[in-house]
């Protein structure tokens, strides 16, 4: 009862930033323009909440919940949902697809750094940084434009047997990836995604080894 009193500012503006989130995303239309300076502020209530939510977040509780777990969530939401949903509303931009890749790579480092100069665990920084790239590679983008876009055309209502357009699975598999091999693709690289986001810190110990330390940079400056 006392850890939840001392934490209460932070649950209770989370909790807020979602219901406001939900409001925002479930409630009101998905208009492109803005219509008036009152809907407008009213739709950064969320963001608000949330940055405040974070700010009162106490990192040492983080760590002992493990919070750091869900920055591979965070990522896979804006992976499996967002991503597919832009490819699908922009079919006529190829170009876009792109920048798209280019920029989850981006999002990735962006989301370890802010975690390391927040404090965050060299070995934590490396797993979530590496634990999202599996995912990226996985093909769950792949699978989430087949199931979460309502699709028209026939070709694209059922998973087909061959993915031809994952390029990025016929260039290890040396062809096209049928349906389940795609699948195994997925599975693969998200199991080991989780292993590398829970396995034994001592397991991954060795790759400190091939970076600098901060004390022996130091004393070669000196």
């Amino acid at each position: 009862m006392t850890t939840l009193r001392r934490h209460a500012p932070f649950l209770i503006l989370t909790a807020l930033s979602l219901a406001f989130a939900g409001v925002v995303w479930f409630a009101m239309p998905h208009d492109r323009e803005v219509k008036s300076l009152a809907v407008m502020l009213f739709k950064l209530v969320p963001f608000v909440l949330a940055a405040e939510a974070i700010a009162q977040l106490d990192p040492e509780w983080a760590k002992k919940l493990r919070l750091h777990l869900f920055v591979p969530l965070c990522f896979l939401i804006y992976f499996i949902y967002f991503v597919p949903k832009i490819f699908f509303y922009a079919e006529n931009h190829p170009e876009l697809y792109y920048y798209v890749l280019t920029l989850t790579p981006f999002l990735i480092l962006t989301f370890a750094f802010c975690f390391r100069i927040g404090g965050g665990a060299a070995h934590l920084v490396r797993r979530l940084a590496y634990a999202m790239l599996l995912l990226m590679l996985s093909g769950l983008e792949d699978l989430a434009y087949l199931t979460v876009n309502d699709h028209t055309d026939p070709q694209w209502q059922t998973i087909p047997e061959v993915w031809t357009w994952a390029s990025h699975m016929t260039v290890r598999l040396g062809h096209p990836a049928s349906k389940y091999e795609a699948f195994a693709l997925i599975i693969t690289h998200v199991v080991l995604a989780l292993f590398v986001l829970l396995a034994p810190t001592r397991w991954f110990s060795a790759l400190g080894r091939f970076v600098p330390r901060r004390s022996a940079v130091s004393r070669t400056a000196a």
